[in-house]
């Protein structure tokens, strides 16, 4: 019988690669973490900060210091950071040298509740803390219960959607029977918008009544202005 040492060469060249691949992911496994890194999606305003998530993670015992690679549970680290308050979406992946990197989406204000026990609405529309590392410059909302939230965020989401509201509206008021009124920066009359509905059609016909106002130089001429019916705005003169 023959014997096909070119055959035999090739299963020892395959089972000498299939030592080596295993020696080096045990040896890898086995490896502490280097260090972690945590990255936010926006830089602009942090309602939580690089230090608070580090110590979110040590007080979990997971730190670079003290954990090896092979008993990193990945959904667990991103499962914990979900949890966080101020945190809507974070995403944790390990690098081949060891780096533990979090990608974190911070809650984003669009409207603030004043009372006793203050709090956000974030722009999933959720009940949101405030944070000691920053204030939202965002609408703030009177008048607005818990209970009421789901009623004024359509509102709050146009507004926090459209540069020049956004630049402009100071306040949104909850009057009786769910009718609205919004306040502007620096404009000494307020808006009455009535029931949340019509959204775009009522802010549009707004723009087109402000813009030529303001060519006419009559913008400071109104004490109110009414937004409720159809495609006409109604102001009251002082």
């Amino acid at each position: 019988m023959k014997i096909n040492y070119n055959y035999i060469k090739g299963i020892l060249l395959l089972a000498l690669i299939v030592f080596f691949y295993g020696f080096a992911e045990k040896r890898n496994n086995h490896r502490k973490l280097e260090k972690i890194e945590v990255h936010f999606t926006q830089f602009e305003n942090l309602y939580v900060s690089e230090e608070s998530v580090n110590k979110l993670l040590i007080l979990n015992k997971i730190e670079a210091s003290s954990i090896g690679k092979e008993t990193l549970d990945l959904n667990r680290v991103e499962a914990l950071l979900n949890k966080h308050e101020m945190i809507e979406n974070a995403e944790v992946f390990l690098t081949l040298d060891g780096i533990l990197k979090t990608k974190i989406s911070q809650r984003r204000p669009i409207g603030r509740i004043l009372g006793s026990n203050a709090f956000y609405l974030d722009r999933l529309g959720k009940r949101m803390p405030l944070s000691k590392s920053y204030s939202a410059r965002v609408p703030i909302l009177i008048n607005v219960q818990e209970k009421d939230l789901k009623e004024a965020f359509p509102l709050l989401d146009y507004i926090n959607k459209d540069q020049f509201l956004t630049e402009h509206v100071t306040s949104v008021t909850r009057l009786k029977g769910g009718m609205y009124q919004v306040e502007l920066r620096q404009i000494d009359f307020n808006i009455y918008f009535g029931k949340v509905s019509r959204i775009d059609e009522k802010f549009n016909n707004f723009k087109a009544f402000y813009k030529k106002a303001l060519k006419d130089d009559l913008i400071n001429t109104y004490k109110m202005v009414d937004l409720q019916f159809g495609n006409q705005v109604v102001c009251t003169k002082k």
